[in-house]
């Protein structure tokens, strides 16, 4: 029997380019997540996830951060 009396939360946040011409750029989406994790000061990056939809510029960019914060551990 698994014991599932222990769970994990984790923080998350989520950034896209902006719309419009140049929202498929990784490059830029990745300066603008690494510019907001060096925000977020000394946390354990546990994840990070880059999405994709098409739109009528292209493919437009996402990018979801999962991470803890010292604070966070018990």
């Amino acid at each position: 029997m698994t014991d599932t009396s222990a769970h994990w939360t984790v923080r998350h946040f989520s950034q896209a380019d902006p719309a419009g011409p140049g929202c498929d750029s990784v490059l830029a989406l990745l300066r603008r997540l690494a510019d907001s994790i060096e925000e977020l000061g000394p946390a354990e990056i546990q994840d990070v996830v880059i999405e994709s939809e098409v739109t009528e510029h292209g493919r437009w960019r996402s990018g979801t951060v999962y991470f803890h914060l010292p604070e966070d551990e018990h």
